[in-house]
């Protein structure tokens, strides 16, 4: 696990402001949303294919650029009932490792159980029928609702 890096964060392991990077970790492709820890507020930024691995990389050095966040958010998959672990979480780990070594910046983890389920009925929701539009989309929503979900368990660890 990196450095700084668990499972669940308190207010006290963060700044009280500063801008946050919460991914949705995929084989195929990572959501990404930004947050900010003082409004406490999510939003989907971009899709970036995994593969190459250095293309993904460099995609998200451009965004750490652009955006200066304070600390990364992964969402880690974990089994519907608690037990064991998931087939991807390895995975996710691994990500997370690369990304606290490559970039020096503090790695905190969030469940992401159901957030790709979740993602998708919020898009039907907002009126994108077709599956091609919402996979479009999907997963920077999802890693919205995971960065989401942390921001909200940090808000409810500080009060």
């Amino acid at each position: 696990m990196p450095e700084g890096a668990s499972p669940t964060a308190t207010q006290s392991t963060l700044p009280p402001r500063g801008c946050l990077l919460g991914f949705d970790f995929g084989l195929a492709r990572i959501g990404v949303a930004t947050g900010e820890i003082e409004t406490g507020l999510a939003s989907p930024l971009a899709t970036i294919a995994f593969e190459p691995a250095a293309a993904c990389f460099a995609a998200i050095a451009r965004l750490i650029e652009e955006w200066q966040p304070v600390a990364l958010v992964v969402g880690l998959p974990r089994p519907l009932d608690g037990e064991g672990e998931h087939a991807l979480e390895p995975r996710c780990r691994r990500f997370a490792n690369q990304l606290h070594g490559r970039f020096h910046l503090p790695v905190r983890f969030a469940d992401e159980r159901l957030s790709s389920d979740e993602a998708d009925r919020s898009l039907r929701g907002a009126g994108v029928r077709h599956w091609r539009e919402r996979k479009k989309k999907l997963d920077s929503v999802a890693a919205q609702l995971i960065l989401q979900n942390f921001l909200d368990t940090l808000r409810h660890a500080a009060s």
